[in-house]
């Protein structure tokens, strides 16, 4: 547990309602009163107010203040907290002090967590809303990928500051990202003098973290509300949910904007019941050393949108939606070709025409394609529109790195990468202990596993293959009672290529959608708020 900084305490009376106020660092200059919650900055031997904080929205964050640990040996202590807002909800910046009298962020990031440090502009840095997600400018001297571009506002603050909190209605906030792993945040909140800090990702697990909120049912009671299409129950589970699927209408409900809040939703057709249930836990190896308790708690169904082209043939996938406490969020990708999984990246990998490149990896793009998600079951970190698309680039991993996957998304002033690598269907079924009868509708493996990694060129074996097992199923057609029973047994009688040829089945045609080979997210999900969000 970190001890008290060798810096001299300071403390005065708030001069609102005379409630003692506290600072333990004596770099810091603001502070909000926890009896009144005035705004305080410090004026020589004395405080003055300049306005008055709103109350936090209750997000439910594990983190709080006075909780402790150490991060690259040093002890620190989380002694004040930022709520911001941004259109699609909102998120915390914690203001960390060291026992050394250093002050750093540990900030929120996709599900993840970043610890930054404020640092010198040696030049005056770019306007932020000039700044665009996906393309790339020099700050401090280095080159950074332009991740987010988001416009934000003060919900609340608490506890001790390094500065006074921004008192603009709004200001700017750019994200950006380097191939070393690095994340920087332009912070305009000060309009005179941008604050620019460079941090990296890091697990909570690492930073042994004490005095962390509790965890339990008791807490997460709290956020069970009615859903406002059906009135049924709808039991928010994780800390910082933006929207979930009512599990008796299947309507969509936005809660970005807090659960006091009027409720936004939209209703959809039902979709197909996911392999992996709902709730239920796998352990697996997901780029951590260990095997953890990884749980299902979204669900979501995709495809990729014409491009325009006389062979466009559209795909359709799965995405499911993993949590564990400390280690945040990872997708398992349920495509055509095969099992993956993929998690969020800090940093930004080195892109140069077709291929890319990241933790010294070579990658080479296969896909470039408009994605939709047209069903979501669960509940999302994410705010979840209807027909939301997003731009998609996927990438295999070449020589030794063959196994592994890179994904890049874009909507509009946010991209989002993402990492990770293809998995083993029996893994995966033994991990979430399915049973025996219903595991072969998980394989989608076997053809790019066997041949030692995905395609790079026509494997022309594999071609006449597909060609020979295509006029078995359209000779079938003419004594099944639907023509898909090979399809069903294969797949499964719920899975997605089997509803897919009853529906060509049905109408008569063998083109109008089906599994196909123009797409297929290794990692595609739309997170609709990259950055510290």
């Amino acid at each position: 547990m970190a001890t008290e900084s060798p810096q001299r305490a300071y403390r005065a009376a708030c001069p609102n309602c005379g409630g003692s106020v506290e600072f333990r660092s004596a770099a810091s200059v603001s502070a909000i009163c926890s009896y009144c919650r005035s705004t305080l900055v410090r004026d020589g031997e004395a405080l003055r107010r300049i306005g008055q904080s709103a109350e936090l929205f209750d997000d439910h964050s594990p983190l709080q203040l006075g909780a402790s640990g150490r991060y690259l040996g040093e002890a620190f202590t989380l002694v004040g907290r930022l709520q911001l807002k941004y259109a699609d909800g909102s998120w915390n910046e914690w203001h960390a002090l060291f026992d050394n009298g250093k002050s750093g962020w540990l900030s929120e990031d996709n599900g993840a967590y970043v610890f930054g440090f404020e640092a010198a502009l040696s030049a005056a840095p770019p306007a932020i809303p000039s700044l665009s997600a996906g393309a790339s400018c020099q700050i401090a001297g280095q080159a950074w990928d332009i991740a987010s571009v988001t416009a934000a506002t003060l919900g609340a603050a608490e506890g001790e500051l390094p500065h006074p909190p921004a008192q603009l209605a709004e200001f700017w906030i750019a994200d950006l990202r380097n191939p070393r792993g690095e994340v920087g945040t332009l912070d305009g909140s000060d309009p005179l003098k941008p604050i620019w800090s460079v941090g990296r990702s890091v697990r909570l697990l690492d930073l042994k973290l004490q005095g962390l909120r509790e965890a339990s049912e008791k807490t997460l009671a709290g956020r069970s509300i009615e859903c406002p299409s059906c009135g049924a129950a709808l039991d928010l589970k994780l800390e910082n949910t933006k929207s979930i699927a009512c599990g008796q209408c299947k309507a969509v409900v936005d809660v970005s904007q807090g659960v006091g809040a009027e409720l936004a939703h939209y209703a959809q057709q039902n979709g197909r019941e996911p392999q992996l249930p709902l709730g239920s836990t796998g352990r697996l190896a997901l780029g951590s050393p260990e095997l953890l308790p990884w749980q299902v708690i979204g669900y979501l169904e995709r495809c990729d949108l014409p491009d325009g082209s006389d062979d466009f043939e559209q795909t359709f996938w799965r995405e499911y939606l993993l949590y564990h406490r400390s280690e945040g969020f990872v997708f398992l990708v349920d495509a055509e070709d095969g099992w993956s999984w993929v998690k969020p990246l800090t940093g930004a990998p080195k892109l140069n025409g077709e291929r890319a490149s990241w933790a010294g990896d070579s990658f080479k793009r296969r896909w470039s394609y408009l994605a939709r998600t047209t069903y979501v079951l669960g509940e999302f970190y994410w705010r979840v529109r209807r027909d939301e698309q997003v731009q998609v680039m996927d990438f295999d991993g070449e020589g030794a790195a063959r196994s592994k996957r890179l994904s890049r998304e874009q909507q509009g002033q946010e991209v989002t990468w993402s990492a990770g690598e293809v998995l083993d269907a029996g893994t995966l079924a033994d991990a979430f202990g399915i049973l025996p009868s219903a595991r072969a509708a998980l394989r989608r493996d076997a053809a790019p596993l066997a041949g030692g990694g995905f395609k790079q060129g026509i494997n022309w074996p594999l071609m006449i293959f597909l060609a020979i097992a295509l006029l078995m199923v359209l000779m079938a057609t003419t004594c099944s009672s639907d023509g898909c029973d090979e399809t069903r047994n294969t797949f499964g009688a719920s899975s997605a290529e089997y509803q897919q040829c009853l529906s060509r089945s049905r109408s008569g045609s063998g083109s109008g959608g089906g599994y196909g080979t123009s797409g297929g997210s290794w990692g595609g999900y739309s997170s609709g708020g990259g950055g510290h969000k």
